[in-house]
């Protein structure tokens, strides 16, 4: 408005109305980004931290990047961290070991395509130099292949761990040739169609091969293998086959095709990439998760438990639970079967089994479940105390808050090498201590010597030997794993490795001399140097752990344990027959569907099948 008049001024009202609108608009946009945000998984942040290790939680394994150089010395570099997808990053916590024989078979499958057979010296004929030229190109192309393949395996063995390995041990025999053959030309006859739709003078030519195509739609959608495919199936294909012969001969815009062709591709491989994800996280959840028949027996014991009368205990097996002359045992576990196996196990080969005592130390959740059915089960003339951890008053000292049972951490550690490719070098697995372990010195006062098992632990021979081991002042006697020494893990420990030469350890077979254990502090020490880090920082527990024990390792004889059964197939059968202690450390645990199956009989044959509730849970 010219003049002196008054600048045009909104009306209240309407500055209001304009206010709920931005506002509506601003909630709008947030409840879509929220949403968006947890789908992707961004809130977690998939970005490892920059460095060497990188650990992923999970409720078996972790895994630890370890980069190293030839001469054993650990020097940092920098590495790109890729964002990846929620599925990629469940998929990067699984874990894989290959048989022994996997490559040598890779080798002979390339060699037999390569040769056939190798005839009778006597009716060898002479060689040309030529020919032997293109012998030794076709053994390097064979070499290579390998190579290659091996290559492969290990990107399979990184992305989606122990499902590859499980998917090899587990493929059926190929049934449904007919039927690859016809998605093939299916995959064809798609991407001719479009140009040969285009030409005016082939109508007739573009609506038999759209008839085809909806054929082969039709048949592929209700068939998967070649059994199952109709009786007519012959003819089909030839009429197939004889039109894309015609659409070849039509003089149509290669541009066209290759364009639909490459189309088809990325669709293909996206398809195919998808599934493998999609089976790789419904495996890595399937040995997760509790089968439903452990679920069943849990859960059953517990209701049994509140609907019998109170359990009493006798005095004289009370006082045995303190009796520092008898051989205590420790065992961790929430699962009733697993430590079942491993005290009946136990039992059955011990020479003297009134002088056996277990502790089993489980959670809340399960407590009532154990102390049921170990009140039931009786185990030849041992003796089976069942202990609350999360109660405040087991240790002695009232907490504030129960303590929370974790049970021995396995990591899958990848030694790398940084100077060369970025190829992995070995992988190596380890089971250690957790939190919980370092509450024994407290909870077993009047105790000097203990044996602590895993779970997932069978036993094979009489362990009244371990008593009788002079440790030579260590306070913990284990098996060794010097495959994987300090010093590679420098970049990962720090600077506090005292003895550049000490090897790793595994949990599964301890046995702990508490005495020594409080006289060094060692619980003290463990809490020391996790207050040092974050204990949320990746891989807290295995540093702390490795640094604690780094000088109190007694190396036993490594014939007392064989490790791997959980994630290693191609043990050989006399080995895991001879072995003292068999260790199931891995993902695929013997109580599992998912299960090595050749290791199986060795866990489930000191189960009691006659018993009613694994009957009715249906757990065989």
């Amino acid at each position: 408005m010219k003049g002196g008049g008054q600048p045009y001024a909104i009306p209240p009202g309407k500055r209001r109305w304009n206010f709920l609108v931005i506002a509506v608009l601003c909630l709008v946009f947030l409840s879509m980004l929220v949403p968006l945000i947890f789908l992707l998984g961004l809130h977690n942040g998939f970005h490892s931290s920059p460095g060497y290790v990188t650990e992923k939680q999970t409720s078996f394994t972790k895994v630890v990047n370890v980069y190293d150089q030839p001469e054993a010395t650990i020097s940092r570099n920098k590495s790109e961290g890729e964002q990846s997808s929620h599925i990629d990053d469940v998929i990067r916590r699984l874990e894989p070991t290959f048989p022994k024989d996997f490559q040598k078979n890779i080798v002979k499958e390339a060699e037999n395509k390569t040769t056939i057979g190798p005839p009778r010296p006597d009716a060898m004929p002479k060689e040309h130099p030529k020919e032997n030229s293109n012998k030794v190109h076709s053994k390097a192309a064979a070499a290579e292949k390998v190579k290659d393949t091996e290559e492969s395996i290990k990107l399979c063995e990184l992305k989606y761990g122990s499902y590859c390995l499980w998917r090899q041990q587990n493929r059926e025999k190929v049934n449904d040739f007919i039927v690859r053959k016809m998605k093939d030309l299916l995959y064809v006859a798609r991407a001719y169609y479009p140009s040969i739709a285009k030409l005016p003078t082939q109508d007739k030519l573009s609506l038999e091969m759209k008839q085809n195509i909806q054929d082969f739609e039709r048949v592929l959608s209700e068939t998967t293998v070649d059994k199952d495919l109709p009786s007519m199936i012959g003819s089909k294909l030839g009429k197939m086959e004889a039109v894309i012969a015609k659409a070849k001969a039509c003089p149509v815009e290669c541009g066209n095709v290759d364009k639909k062709f490459r189309q088809l591709v990325d669709l293909t491989e996206d398809e195919a990439n998808f599934h493998a994800k999609q089976s790789a996280f419904l495996y890595q959840l399937a040995v997760q998760t509790m089968p439903k028949s452990l679920h069943c027996l849990s859960m059953r014991l517990t209701v049994e438990y509140f609907r019998s009368s109170p359990l009493n205990e006798e005095q004289s097996v009370a006082e045995r639970y303190l009796n520092p002359d008898l051989h205590h045992y420790i065992i961790f576990s929430k699962n009733v079967l697993a430590s079942s196996a491993v005290v009946n196990s136990t039992v059955l080969h011990a020479k003297e089994s009134e002088i056996q005592v277990f502790h089993v130390l489980t959670d809340r959740e399960n407590y009532f479940a154990m102390k049921l059915w170990f009140f039931l089960n009786k185990y030849k003339e041992a003796t089976v105390q069942v202990l609350n951890i999360e109660d405040p008053n087991l240790d002695g000292d009232v907490k504030e808050t129960p303590t929370q049972l974790l049970l021995p951490e396995e990591y899958r550690i990848f030694l790398h090498k940084v100077d060369k490719s970025s190829t992995i070098k070995r992988t190596e697995y380890l089971s250690v201590f957790t939190h919980s372990h370092y509450l024994l010195p407290k909870i077993f006062r009047s105790l000097k010597k203990v044996v602590v098992l895993d779970d997932d632990i069978i036993v094979q021979r009489d362990l009244s030997d371990l008593w009788r081991i002079n440790l030579d002042g260590k306070v913990n006697g284990a098996v060794q794993v010097c495959s994987v020494r300090l010093v590679e893990l420098k970049n990962f420990l720090g600077d506090k490795i005292s003895d550049e030469k000490s090897c790793a350890w595994m949990s599964g077979l301890n046995i702990i001399d508490l005495d020594r254990w409080r006289e060094r502090d060692l619980s003290g020490k463990f809490q020391g140097l996790l207050q040092g880090q974050l204990r949320t920082e990746e891989g807290s527990s295995l540093r702390a752990t490795l640094l604690t024990f780094q000088d109190e390792i007694y190396g036993l004889d490594y014939k007392w344990v064989l490790s791997g059964l959980g994630h290693e197939y191609g043990l050989d059968t006399e080995l895991v027959k001879n072995a003292g202690v068999l260790h199931f450390n891995g993902n695929m645990k013997p109580w599992l569907d998912m299960g090595i199956r050749d290791y199986k009989e060795f866990w489930s044959k000191y189960l009691n099948k006659e018993n009613q509730l694994l009957r009715d849970c249906n757990v065989n």
